[in-house]
C-alpha cells in the first residue's frame, strides 16, 4: 500500500469517528458556516502583465519530511502571507500525516481577507460541510483518489453550498477523468505522491491542455524566482507553494522574494 492509499484509508476511519461526535446537520449552526465566501477563481486571474498568483500554504509537517516547522503559529503565518502578496492561503487539515487541524483552518479563515483553501484528502460529503463550517472558501479534490462519478458528485455538492474546488491531477489518466463543464480551477501536483518524484515541466505540459477560462495551478517543488518566471512564460495562472516557505524564518518574506522574477 503506497502513501496515498494509506492516507485515504486513515481518512475514512477519521471521518467515521468525527461523524459520531458531530452530525453533518450540526455544521449549519457553526459560526463559520454563514461567513461570506471569497472567490478563489477570481483571486487567481492574471494576464501577461501581472505576476503568477501565489496560493501560500500553511503546513507543519509531511509524511516524507516529518516536521517542517517547529515554530508553528498558523495565524501569524497567515498574516505574514497576506502582508506579502499572497492571492490565497491553503491550510492543511489532515492530522495523522501532516499534523494539520480544522482549528487551524477556522483560525485562519476568521482573519483572512483573501480566499482560504482547505487542503485535505476529501472523499466524503461530510468533509465538504465540515470545510464550510470551519470557514473555507474552497476545497481540494484529488482526481487520482476518487472515481469519476464521486469526483463529480463532490464537486457538485461543494458548488451547491458556495465552495469552489481546486481539482488536482497527477497524470493524463486523471485529466481524462475530469469534466471541464465542472472544473474551473485545475491543479497539477508536480510531486507524485506515490513516488515523491518532482517534475515541474510535466506539470506545465498538462496544465497547458486546459481550455481557456480555466484557472491553472502548478503545485509542489517550486522554490525560486526562476520557477515562477517559467510558469509566467507558460501562462500558468498560479503556484501553490508551502514547504519552501515554511522552512524560512519569515514565510511572507520568502513569498515576497520569490516574486522578484516579475
Amino acid at each position: 500500500m503506497d502513501i496515498l492509499d494509506r492516507i485515504y484509508e486513515q481518512s475514512k476511519e477519521d471521518v467515521a469517528k468525527r461523524r459520531k461526535k458531530v452530525r453533518i446537520t450540526d455544521f449549519r449552526s457553526f459560526e463559520g458556516y454563514e461567513h461570506l465566501r471569497k472567490s478563489l477563481y477570481v483571486a487567481l486571474q492574471r494576464d501577461e502583465n501581472t505576476p503568477v498568483r501565489i496560493i501560500a500554504e500553511i503546513k507543519k509537517a509531511s509524511p516524507s519530511q516529518g516536521i517542517i516547522r517547529n515554530d508553528f503559529n498558523p495565524v501569524a503565518i497567515a498574516e505574514d502571507y497576506i502582508q506579502n502578496g499572497a492571492a490565497a492561503i491553503s491550510v492543511l487539515t489532515d492530522e495523522p500525516f501532516f499534523q494539520g487541524s480544522l482549528e487551524y483552518l477556522q483560525q485562519v479563515a476568521a482573519i483572512s481577507p483573501i480566499p482560504v483553501l482547505r487542503k485535505d484528502f476529501i472523499h466524503d460529503f461530510y468533509q465538504i460541510e465540515e470545510a464550510r463550517a470551519h470557514g473555507a472558501d474552497a476545497i481540494l479534490l484529488i482526481a487520482t483518489m476518487l472515481d469519476p462519478v464521486l469526483l463529480s458528485e463532490l464537486h457538485h455538492a461543494a458548488t451547491e453550498i458556495g465552495l469552489e474546488c481546486l481539482v488536482e491531477c497527477y497524470d493524463d489518466t486523471d485529466l481524462s477523468r475530469i469534466s471541464y463543464e465542472e472544473v474551473r480551477i485545475l491543479g497539477v501536483n508536480n510531486r507524485d505522491l506515490r513516488t515523491f518524484k518532482v517534475d515541474v515541466h510535466r506539470g506545465i505540459e498538462m496544465l497547458k491542455t486546459a481550455p481557456e477560462g480555466v484557472m491553472t495551478v502548478s503545485e509542489s517543488g517550486l522554490n525560486s524566482p526562476d520557477d515562477l518566471k517559467l510558469l509566467h512564460d507558460k501562462n500558468i495562472n498560479a503556484a501553490l507553494i508551502g514547504e519552501s516557505f515554511m522552512r524560512e524564518k519569515s514565510p511572507g518574506k520568502a513569498l515576497s522574494n520569490i516574486l522578484t522574477y516579475f
